[in-house]
């Protein structure tokens, strides 16, 4: 919910599980948020990132790594870069 000004008042924002697509319920206490930097040409960190959520049951799994992997080369390909 926003307020008149354009802020968003909400008390709880619900997060989406980057490889599932599922909501993260606020109980998941075992959900993460990874952000991945964006370099350059040269190996330097140009300030950009991308975030990717994951639930609690995806890394129970063990499932995180290769879901991570998965929608990073997804991002990559999207972007054009390879």
């Amino acid at each position: 919910m926003q307020n008149e000004e354009g802020q968003i008042v909400d008390l709880y924002i619900p997060r989406k599980c980057s490889a599932t697509n599922r909501l993260i319920t606020a109980k998941d206490h075992a959900s993460v948020q990874i952000n991945i930097g964006h370099l350059d040409e040269n190996g330097i960190y140009t300030g950009q990132h991308t975030t990717y959520a994951l639930s609690g049951s995806i890394r129970s799994q063990g499932d995180a790594d290769s879901a991570l992997d998965r929608l990073w080369h997804a991002q990559k390909t999207k972007l054009g870069q390879e």
